[in-house]
Order: structure tokens, then C-alpha cells, then sequence
């Protein structure tokens, strides 16, 4: 039996000449799922927590202590803890969802052929990259509002002497490398894992890919918190840094 991997996701179905893939779909299913979790305990939250509210605090509260840690200010935290936790959760179940049971008997028949309703978000690279285009602009958004716009371009833009200019374009450099960094990062490893455990799968179904299936489960678990921990470091590094030139 061939293996069918590729990186491109499955087109499900269009919608006004839109193709809509098996990741958008399950994007929009976990999103809506922690919509409706959080907002249902947020809801109904009592002085006294128990079950669900108790472990959503526990997270929230240790994900905040965390991120205090690193942004050192009550202020900075404040600002950043939104965006970095949101990522780091999503991320999580995004990954650990991968591994519920039965999810590679769900197909749907395109016309085309029959493809899986179901595939790994995160081996999706252009929703990653959005995710990581969402962290870089955060970052140059830091950046600027902590010295000003003319400072800012005056970083990569700085003609008073050859080094200067030189440093300026590697700074830039820096910048996008940023993007891969983050990107494939997050992008590779997830999608390594997932053709590991197909290529096992297939040569040995049974006991043979257990240590590789828990392997892949170490790695969503640490590529959630790595992905949101760097977008942390680079925002709170982009403030530092512009703070001492300003």
C-alpha cells in the first residue's frame, strides 16, 4: 500500500471558488471549541472553583506567573499575556487533538478521490506562517511604540558611516530570519512527527509505533510552549533593546 504525504493540506470542498482544506475546518472546530470553553467558565465563575474552573485557573494563573517572569513588569505582562497564551493554547490542542482515536477513518469523497477530514493543523505551513507573521508584526508594533517611528527605521536605515549601514541591513536580516526561525520551527517538527508515525504505521501497525506516537506527544506539548515562550522573548527583547536607545 502507497503512502500518500504531502504537505499541501486536502481540499474538502470550495465555497465561491474558495477552497476550503481539512485544516481550515479544523481550525475553525478548536477554535470554536475554546470559544465556548473559556467563555463558559468565565461565565458562570464561583468564589469556590471546582472541575473545569479550578483547572483553567491553575493553567491561566501558572501561564501568567510565567510570563511575569520574563516580561518582568506588571504593565509589560499585561499587555503581552493575551496574545502569548492564546497562541500557546491553541497550539497545545491543536496538536494533542491529533491523537483522539479514529480519526483516520473520517473521509470524505471530493470527486476527486476520497481524502481525510482530518489532518494535523500545524502541518498546515501557511497557517503557521500566519501565526508567526501575527508575532513579527507584534514585535516591530513593540518596537516602534517604545522610540518612535524614526528611530525605528533609523535601526536598518543608517547611512552615517559604512558599518553603520552594514549593521542596519544585518539587523533586517535578522528580522525575517525571524519569520523562518519561528515558522519552521513549529511547522517542522509537527509535520516530521506526522509522517513518522504514518511510515510506522504502515510498516508495523500495532506495537512498534508507541514510543514514536508518545515521542510526537512530547513534541506537540514542547513545540506549544517554544512557540509562545520565543514570541514572548522577541516582544520583550524588541522593548528592552529600544528602551536603551531611547
Amino acid at each position: 500500500m502507497g503512502l500518500n504525504i504531502s504537505l499541501a493540506p486536502d481540499i474538502l470542498f470550495s465555497i465561491a471558488g474558495f477552497p476550503i482544506t481539512n485544516t481550515m475546518v479544523w481550525t475553525t472546530v478548536i477554535v470554536l471549541f475554546l470559544i465556548v470553553i473559556f467563555g463558559s467558565v468565565t461565565r458562570s465563575m464561583k468564589l469556590v472553583p471546582g472541575g473545569l474552573q479550578n483547572l483553567l485557573e491553575v493553567l491561566v494563573g501558572g501561564a501568567y506567573d510565567f510570563t511575569r517572569t520574563i516580561a518582568i513588569t506588571e504593565k509589560k505582562t499585561k499587555r503581552v499575556f493575551p496574545l502569548v497564551f492564546t497562541m500557546f493554547i491553541f497550539v497545545l490542542v491543536a496538536n494533542l487533538v491529533v491523537y483522539i482515536p479514529g480519526q483516520s477513518a473520517l473521509t470524505i469523497d471530493t470527486g476527486q478521490g476520497v481524502v481525510p477530514l482530518f489532518r494535523s493543523i500545524m502541518s498546515d505551513y501557511g497557517l503557521v506562517l500566519a501565526m508567526t507573521i501575527i508575532s513579527i508584526i507584534t514585535i516591530q508594533i513593540v518596537a516602534i511604540a517604545t522610540v518612535g517611528p524614526f528611530k525605528y527605521v533609523g535601526r536598518f536605515l543608517n547611512f552615517r558611516s559604512p558599518l553603520k549601514a552594514f549593521l542596519g541591513i544585518m539587523e533586517l536580516v535578522g528580522e525575517v530570519a525571524k519569520i523562518v526561525s519561528l515558522s519552521f520551527r513549529l511547522f517542522g517538527n509537527i509535520f516530521a512527527g506526522e509522517v513518522l508515525t504514518i511510515v510506522m504505521l504502515s510498516l508495523a501497525p500495532f506495537f512498534v509505533p508507541l514510543p514514536f506516537m508518545f515521542l510526537g506527544l512530547l513534541t506537540a506539548v514542547v513545540q506549544a510552549f517554544v512557540f509562545s515562550v520565543l514570541t514572548l522573548i522577541f516582544i520583550n527583547m524588541a522593548s528592552e533593546i529600544h528602551e536603551e536607545e531611547a
